[in-house]
Formats: C-alpha cells, sequence, structure tokens
C-alpha cells in the first residue's frame, strides 16, 4: 500500500498541525472542514506554523512556500476524500459526532482509502464497525506541536489489517514522526495514560481550591524541570477537549469532583470563548503567557 494523497479532517488546533507537518513532507493534502470560516481560520495558523517551522526545524521559506502549494481546502466531503489514500480524522472528542462522521465518510470515500482516527482518549473499535471498513481503521495520535513533540502513536483494533497497521507506522515515519507501535486497545494510549492523572490531579487541586493554577505550575516546573505546567498544558491542549474528557471521566466515575470541574470549565472558559492557545486566553493569556516569564519560577 502506497500512501501519497492525504485528507484532514478536522482543522482545529491540533488538525491544522497534521496537515501542514504531511505537506511539509510532501504529500499532498486535503484540509476539510464545516464551512469557508474555519478553513480561513487554518489558512492563518498555517502562517503561523511555516513560522514555527522556519525557527524551531530551521525550514526556508521555500521549503514553506512549497508546503503551501501542497494544501487544498474543502467544505464538501465527498469531494474532499475522493482521491484520498489515508483520511485522518481530528474532530472533537465526543462519541456521537464522531460516529456520525464515519457513517458518512464510509459511504463516500473510496473503498481503498484507509480511515485514522487522531482521538485522544477513545477507541478505534467504537467507531470500527460505522466506518464500514473495519479491517482498514485504525487509531493514529499525535502529540500537540507535533513538529517538535514529533510523537506517533499507532494503534489498531482487533478486526484491523496488519498490513494496513504497518502501512499507518511507515506513513508516521515518512512525515518526520516518531512512530510508537501499540499492541494491544489501551483507553490514552501511551501518552496519555501518563498524562490525563496529572492535568486531573491538577484540576482537582483547583476546584478543590487547595492552590491556584500559576502556584500548581510553577510547583511542577521547579520539581520535576519540566518545560510546562498541567495548566499550560490544557492550554496547549484546547479547554473544549479537556471539558469533554473530564466531564465523561466524571459521568463515568461518577466523580463529584471531576462534575465540578467540568462546570468550571464550561462556565469560566468555554462560555467565555477562553479555549487556550488558540484563542489566545485560557488559564494564561497569549502571546507572552506568565508561565514563560522569567521571574516566574522565582
Amino acid at each position: 500500500m502506497d500512501i501519497k494523497q492525504v485528507t484532514v479532517f478536522g482543522s482545529g488546533v491540533l488538525g491544522s498541525q497534521i496537515a501542514f507537518q504531511t505537506a511539509f513532507h510532501e504529500f499532498s493534502v486535503t484540509v476539510y472542514d464545516l464551512n469557508d470560516e474555519l478553513l480561513d481560520k487554518a489558512r492563518n495558523r498555517f502562517k503561523e506554523l511555516g513560522e514555527h517551522f522556519k525557527r524551531d526545524l530551521g525550514a526556508t521559506q521555500d521549503a514553506i512556500d512549497a508546503t503551501f502549494q501542497r494544501l487544498r481546502y474543502s467544505t464538501d466531503m465527498a469531494q474532499a476524500v475522493q482521491d484520498a489514500d489515508l483520511a485522518i480524522e481530528a474532530i472533537p472528542e465526543n462519541v456521537q459526532i464522531k460516529s456520525d462522521f464515519y457513517l458518512q465518510l464510509g459511504k463516500v470515500a473510496p473503498a481503498r482509502t484507509i480511515f485514522a482516527t487522531n482521538s485522544s482518549t477513545l477507541l478505534p473499535s467504537q467507531f470500527a464497525e460505522q466506518t464500514g471498513r473495519p479491517d482498514r481503521f485504525l487509531a493514529l495520535h499525535f502529540a500537540n506541536n507535533i513538529w517538535r513533540q514529533n510523537t506517533a502513536e499507532i494503534m489498531g483494533h482487533p478486526g484491523t489489517d496488519p498490513a494496513v497497521f504497518d502501512t499507518v507506522v511507515d506513513f508516521a515515519k515518512a512525515i518526520g514522526m516518531v512512530a510508537l507501535p501499540i499492541h494491544k486497545e489501551q483507553p490514552g494510549y501511551i501518552l496519555n495514560s501518563l498524562l490525563v492523572p496529572l492535568l486531573e490531579a491538577a484540576l482537582r487541586l483547583y476546584v478543590k481550591g487547595v492552590a491556584d493554577p500559576e502556584t500548581i505550575d510553577k510547583t511542577w516546573m521547579i520539581a520535576t524541570g519540566a518545560p510546562n505546567g498541567p495548566f499550560a498544558i490544557y492550554d496547549v491542549v484546547g479547554l473544549t477537549t479537556a471539558y469533554n474528557i473530564t466531564l465523561k471521566n466524571a459521568e463515568a466515575t461518577g466523580d463529584t469532583d471531576m462534575q465540578q470541574a467540568a462546570q468550571m470549565l464550561k462556565e469560566n472558559f468555554i462560555d467565555k470563548g477562553k479555549l487556550g492557545v488558540a484563542t489566545r486566553a485560557g488559564f494564561y493569556t497569549y502571546p507572552n503567557p506568565a508561565f514563560q516569564q522569567p521571574d516566574f519560577l522565582k
């Protein structure tokens, strides 16, 4: 199997990074989203990403210009996927939204197209049947800031064709990622199995009034040498994703602290349009957030 044409469904923070990273590594990429306004926002993100690639990777302006030439845009699902060898889904972390999406996509995509979900917490087996091609479906999960934090977790479900799995491992390597094969379905994969408990512990300390976000982040950064604390990470992940994950976990466990945390995220941040780095406001304000200031750790 040979992947040349890639379609990325969802042009949010991570979807746009996946699309740009893929195009930078000389694949043709179509970016799909629901309307032109969302795609215009993606174009602005691509401009910012070009600057990041030049600063962090030493990319030339010619390479960035060529990346833009490989990007196409569409609000028509059938048109977006008509030539795709691989379709990567990066839409909201919501079971119903993803289920409906795959039911639609499976009807219009070519039979050869491999489907990959970038879900951070949901399992491919939850959506395999809806795709209409369970043997050609798996998870391909990226961390944020993928040009620097270049992990790609590949996780199939029991019905994934091993050849498809190997093809996606090779694709991940081809776009500059460190491929991390996962041999058994695991909610949260490797990265989020480690990260989510940290983030939830920080959120719990905050909603219980133990300490404020800056103090919690400062503690973690000084004690471990980490470049970011949990609330700075929340801003990068995006507070809509944080809310969806927190609410799902709270409903599954009946955890009252997490129920309170989900309500706090909705009322204090999401309802006010403070979604994290993407909107330049979340637990911190951007650019130049407090945790990047020279005196923050003093």
